[in-house]
């Protein structure tokens, strides 16, 4: 089976890969010749999802996912959430939008937050969604090299490490786009 992943992240593409099976053939954007941005107009992670993956359909004709990810922090009543990319502005830098994160929660004492992960599955003319979320807080700095994004803030519940810390295989075990996927697998393991 061969299905398109609206993805042009490299990171998210190696997550992805590491738990799909074999008999699942993953192909990027660029190799279905797909450079054009994808529109992300929707006021929530799912509709983004949603939006990402109808839009592959239509255009291409191709079985594919897609996903939108965002990290929700209680304290700042579910900001960044479906703005993360571009928390700090268009430039999508990560380290400007943890910078403004931790700024936003200098004088909080509640780090809570989560990962929020959606998958919207397009598969023959047929639509599914699979919602990974990952709790745990957000540090007072930057922790660790690996990972991207909000990686090096996030510290999953029941871990002394953040995101940026733990190998990439812990990281699927238990992150918001590895609990997604796995759902996603599982129903794709079922036809």
């Amino acid at each position: 089976m061969k299905l398109v992943f609206a993805t042009n992240n490299l990171n998210k593409l190696k997550e992805v890969q590491a738990l799909v099976p074999d008999h699942i053939k993953l192909l990027s954007l660029a190799d279905i010749g797909c450079n054009e941005d994808i529109p992300e107009t929707q006021p929530t992670i799912e509709g983004n999802a949603i939006q990402k993956a109808e839009y592959l359909a239509k255009n291409y004709g191709f079985n594919c996912f897609a996903d939108d990810t965002g990290l929700e922090v209680e304290a700042l009543n579910g900001e960044p959430g479906v703005y993360s990319a571009r928390y700090a502005g268009p430039q999508r830098d990560a380290n400007d939008n943890m910078d403004k994160l931790l700024d936003n929660l200098k004088d909080k004492s509640n780090r809570k937050a989560q990962f929020k992960t959606v998958i919207a599955l397009h598969l023959n003319g047929e639509l599914k969604t699979f919602t990974g979320i990952c709790k745990g807080q957000i540090t007072k700095e930057k922790q660790g090299k690996k990972g991207f994004g909000y990686d090096p803030i996030f510290k999953a519940e029941g871990y002394t490490e953040t995101f940026a810390e733990i190998s990439l295989e812990e990281k699927n075990k238990i992150g918001h786009r590895g609990k997604a996927v796995l759902k996603l697998i599982h129903f794709l393991n079922h036809l």
